[in-house]
Order: structure tokens, then sequence, then C-alpha cells
């Protein structure tokens, strides 16, 4: 005769153990109370056969649990050692890719008052309408803490009531919080028992564009569709101190923040992502410079306001009209 399943009543024990605030040992209490009232537990067989039984199945689950114990442990070591490779593989090919855009992109860079000056002084030379040092100077500076405070007052009104991001550029949310680079996510799902819990107790699904995790057998805590694609094969997850689900996406476009994990949650202000806590300090001169470059054309955008690009073409455009009143402008059209 095979043995009785030893998980069928989890179910209701889960049940019971969530409505004892006093933890394992209010459940106890529960237990051998209704041992007490209901059967004849403590006198049918004796006193001293009743210790010894309850002593004995003590020692038997206690083995069981140390070996599930030593296999969390494991578990969650080659979780922490998988983890750390992927992330060291992933910044390896991030600052890869982002080496090889820089090639391809305009390199963005500080400049001193001398190097500005023989700079203009050769474009001078090769173009009838120079470009003024200024505007290199301009398009360099890129500020690291994302705006100034006079950007602060005039924040547009579409990002009115929108959440401030906090210390890891994400946000902080009634049942979970979440923070972010580039190129992906962490978010931190606190799972409020008073018990510890098992890996087979949480619910985490993630698809390209939709993330639910909850624990089984009640509503989801996270269930809707993704700010953006993420890349399945590269996500995972880890069960941290029996309670809190750790869950770690990896983005698609690996240039963008994203305001929000699941679209029916608020949205942070992007615009006030301080880039210093995103590894830019981490990154080669070249491409940290490409990267600020394309993180102010983005929130200029946002602002309606022109890019590095459009600027320069823009006052390229007013010099060279300058230098020729005597031509008639009026009719032009500029892209």
């Amino acid at each position: 005769m095979s043995s009785p399943d030893p998980e069928r009543f989890d179910g209701m024990l889960l049940a019971m153990a969530q409505q004892c605030p006093g933890g394992v040992q209010e459940l106890l209490d529960v237990l051998f109370s209704f041992l007490a009232r209901k059967t004849d537990f403590y006198h049918g067989a004796g006193t001293a056969e009743a210790k010894k039984m309850i002593l004995s199945k003590l020692e038997a689950h206690k083995k069981l649990a140390d070996e599930l114990h030593k296999e969390k442990q494991e578990e969650l070591e080659e979780a922490e050692r998988a983890r750390k490779e992927k992330k060291a593989k992933k910044e390896a090919e991030e600052k890869k890719m982002q080496e090889e855009a820089m090639k391809k992109e305009l390199k963005i860079m500080e400049i001193s008052d001398e190097e500005a000056e023989r700079i203009q002084k050769e474009i001078d030379q090769k173009n009838e309408v120079p470009m003024p040092k200024e505007e290199k100077k301009e398009v360099a500076k890129v500020e690291e803490d994302g705006k100034s405070a006079e950007e602060d007052d005039e924040e547009d009104e579409k990002d009115k009531g929108k959440l401030k991001p906090n210390s890891g550029n994400g946000g902080n949310y009634e049942n979970y919080s979440f923070t972010q680079t580039l190129s992906d996510l962490e978010v931190r799902v606190p799972l409020k028992v008073s018990f510890p819990l098992k890996s087979k107790d949480v619910v985490v699904d993630f698809q390209k564009k939709h993330l639910k995790v909850g624990l089984k057998g009640h509503p989801p805590l996270i269930d809707g569709q993704l700010y953006n694609s993420i890349k399945v094969e590269e996500c995972y997850w880890v069960l941290e101190d029996k309670t809190v689900v750790v869950i770690f996406l990896e983005k698609v476009n690996k240039m963008e923040w994203w305001s929000r994990i699941v679209m029916t949650d608020p949205e942070i202000n992007t615009k006030k992502v301080q880039p210093e806590n995103s590894k830019l300090a981490d990154l080669d001169g070249d491409t940290r410079g490409m990267v600020e470059k394309m993180m102010y054309d983005q929130r200029q955008k946002e602002m309606g306001k022109p890019t590095s690009e459009e600027q320069k073409k823009q006052d390229i455009m007013d010099k060279f009209m300058k230098q020729h009143p005597e031509m008639d402008f009026s009719k032009c059209k500029f892209n």
C-alpha cells in the first residue's frame, strides 16, 4: 500500500497558518487544543506514550526539515552563482555593444578652451559656415544629475503627479518596489506572511510583455502588461529570506528608462532619473559620452526642445543667415 501524500493537507494548513498571527507557536496551540477537545490523544494511550509519539514524530520530521533546508541553501547558492555569472556576462556584452555603437555615433567629450579654439579654426577653414565653439561646450556638458534646478521648476504639465524615482531609479509601490539600470530591472515583492515559504508556494510567471507574481491560492500581487519587452530566457527569480520574491528582468531595449513595471501602476518621472546610480561611472569616457548624449536628446524631446543635432543645425543656419542678410529666407523650410 502506498503511503498517503504528505502534502495533501498543505492548502488547509497554509490557510490555518495565515489565521495565526502568533506564528508557529499559535498554530501548535491550535493543533494541541484540537487533540485535547476532540480526541482522547492525551489519555487513550497514556501521557508517557503521547509524549513518546510526539517526540518520535518531531525527530522524524526534523530530519526531513534539515534535508529540505540543505537543499534550499544549495539552490540559493547556485542561483546566486548563476546570477553573478549572468550579470558579469551581461555587463561585458553591454559594454561591447556600447563600444561598437560609439564608433558609429558622434563622440561627445568635454574639451578645453584651447582645444575648442583649435577645432573651430579648422572648421572655419573647411566650411563657409563655421560652428561656434559655444555649441560644442553646450552639447558636451550633459549634467549627470539628470536636470538642473531650473528644469525641475519648469516641469512639463504632463509630468505633474508622476512619482519621484527612488534611489535605484525605480519606484516604490504598495505591493512591490523596483530598481533599474539602462539594461535591466530588479523587482522585490514581499509576501506578507508570518511563516517561512518554499519556492513551490510562490507563483512567478514572466512572458515577453506580461508579469504575474503572487502566493499560490491567493490573488496575485502583480498581474499585468509590462511597460516594454523583456528577454524571457535571461530572466529569473529567487526567494530571499523565505518571504521576499526577488525577480531579475533583462530589457530588450537597453537604452531607455522604464516609468513603471506594469501598465496599471502609477508612473515615475524618468526625467528625474539619476545617471550616477545607473553605472555610468563604470563606462569608458567615449561610451559614457555617447550614452549621456542619448539621454540628453531624450530629455530634450520629452520637453519639446531641439536635440543636440537639431540645435547644431539651427545654430549653423542662424549664423549663415546673419552672414548673408542680402538673401531672402522667408520661404525656406528647414528640417
